[in-house]
């Protein structure tokens, strides 16, 4: 069964165990995460659009701290122990974030957005949204970097795909059980009972996590396993690269970054992604804010944008997903992004209606997540180990949020000029001819360097 399996799924003998439990991870963070996602996107906009701009600045600002204090953390700690550190960090203060909206609600007080509405809730509403801003994608760049260090660049090609649907499967999940939640009860509690339940799902990641590292470092399939083990020691390449620190000061991801024209043209890649993911985003909050009432309603309503752009995502995984990439290549398979914006906006802009933009969302998340994720993690499996675990974050989460400040400013200025739909059309048509030129030439650099590479594990 597991070899009929493998060979549907174009998995080379003893590769399936290790893309299962991948999957099972991935399914473990997406779901944790997507109960949690909606609560934020309520609090987000619970106070108007204007403090939504001023919430994405401060996620700018926070997310720069935490990529440097990261930078620093992963010079001193091995991966075996700062991956799980990471997620258990995030398990300790959803507790904090759940304790004091409890104690809150116990003591009378509403949730942010509501006419009972207290200091606590709304202190606890925008640090929330900040913090689960910036910790998203710390959260997935490090399950992604622990990826890469996992499998080399062929084995990303056939497999990333696969443990994506574990991903977006877990999204669904989240998101499908967070919009029956909220349709049934208006409880002030509500949100603190979401940000438990994401807890207990960052908990079997750690578990996942720890297992799969057990198997990798055994597995010939895996990067992280070594050819022969030190003669002096006993203990092979691999794990003693594992028990060690990854070295270097705080600052190395921005080093990096500054030298490296392939990593300088991947975090531009990275910003205008983020910029186009904003412009839609108001949009949709716009959309959301116009036909609900309650907090509740609103949590409901992200939910149902996120359960059907999952489902979108899901089907693209299954179908689609590993027969682009392989026959367009990396470069080209992340130009559909920028074209599916393009046209999206441009619909948008005729028929300006909320199945339109459930529908516009729900593609430009699936190509997101099914098509563009692959791809762009893919080129990263050409860059050393210290790059991954520091410059990685840096472009996944600080330029990533400055690309969000960069979309919020852009909204604002066009809504300042009254220019709705059609004019956010208009400017995205040589926004993503530029965009589609840069994926062009990372997907050349990617196979030049992949083609050099050697592949020792590691690496």
């Amino acid at each position: 069964m597991n070899q009929l399996a493998a060979r549907l799924l174009n998995f080379r003998p003893g590769e399936l165990p290790l893309a299962v439990l991948s999957a099972l991870f991935y399914f473990c963070v997406l779901c944790g995460y997507f109960f949690l996602r909606p609560v934020r996107e309520a609090m987000g906009v619970s106070r108007g659009m204007e403090d939504l701009r001023w919430l994405f600045i401060g996620t700018s600002i926070v997310s720069l701290v935490f990529v440097l204090a990261f930078g620093g953390i992963v010079s001193r700690l091995d991966r075996r122990r700062f991956i799980p550190i990471g997620y258990l960090f995030v398990i300790l203060c959803l507790g904090g974030f759940a304790g004091l909206l409890i104690a809150d609600g116990l003591a009378g007080g509403g949730l942010i957005g509501t006419d009972t509405e207290t200091t606590t809730a709304r202190v606890v509403g925008y640090t929330f949204y900040i913090w689960l801003s910036v910790i998203n994608l710390f959260v997935n760049s490090l399950f992604w970097a622990f990826m890469v260090d996992v499998f080399n660049v062929d084995q990303g090609k056939r497999m990333f795909a696969f443990i994506g649907i574990g991903g977006t499967l877990g999204a669904i999940v989240g998101g499908w059980s967070t919009n029956v939640v909220s349709g049934t009860t208006d409880s002030v509690f509500l949100p603190a009972g979401l940000m438990l339940t994401g807890a207990v799902f960052f908990g079997g990641a750690i578990v996942l996590m720890l297992m799969l590292d057990r198997m990798a470092v055994s597995s010939e399939h895996s990067r992280l396993a070594a050819s022969a083990p030190r003669p002096e020691t006993g203990v092979t390449t691999a794990t003693a690269s594992l028990r060690s620190g990854i070295g270097g000061g705080f600052a190395d991801g921005l080093k990096a970054v500054a030298t490296s024209p392939y990593l300088l043209g991947i975090a531009a890649f990275i910003m205008l992604m983020a910029i186009s993911n904003t412009l839609i985003y108001f949009t949709q909050a716009n959309v959301i804010l116009d036909n609900t009432d309650t907090f509740s309603q609103r949590v409901g309503g992200f939910a149902q944008f996120d359960l059907l752009a999952q489902v979108a995502t899901l089907f693209t995984q299954i179908f689609i997903t590993t027969q682009i990439i392989k026959r367009l290549g990396v470069g080209w398979t992340l130009t559909i992004l920028p074209l599916v914006t393009v046209a999206g906006f441009a619909v948008l802009a005729i028929w300006p209606l909320y199945g339109v933009m459930a529908i516009f969302q729900a593609l430009h998340r699936a190509t997101r997540y099914a098509v563009t994720r692959p791809a762009r993690e893919t080129l990263f499996s050409v860059v050393p180990a210290a790059d991954k675990y520091k410059a990685k974050p840096l472009i996944d989460v600080f330029l990533y949020r400055g690309g969000d400040v960069a979309g919020a400013a852009i909204d604002g200025t066009m809504r300042l000029f009254g220019l709705g739909l059609a004019g956010v059309a208009a400017a995205t048509v040589p926004f993503a001819a530029l965009w589609c030129v840069l994926c062009v030439a990372l997907g050349r650099e990617q196979q030049r360097l992949a083609e050099g590479e050697d592949h020792e594990p590691g690496t």
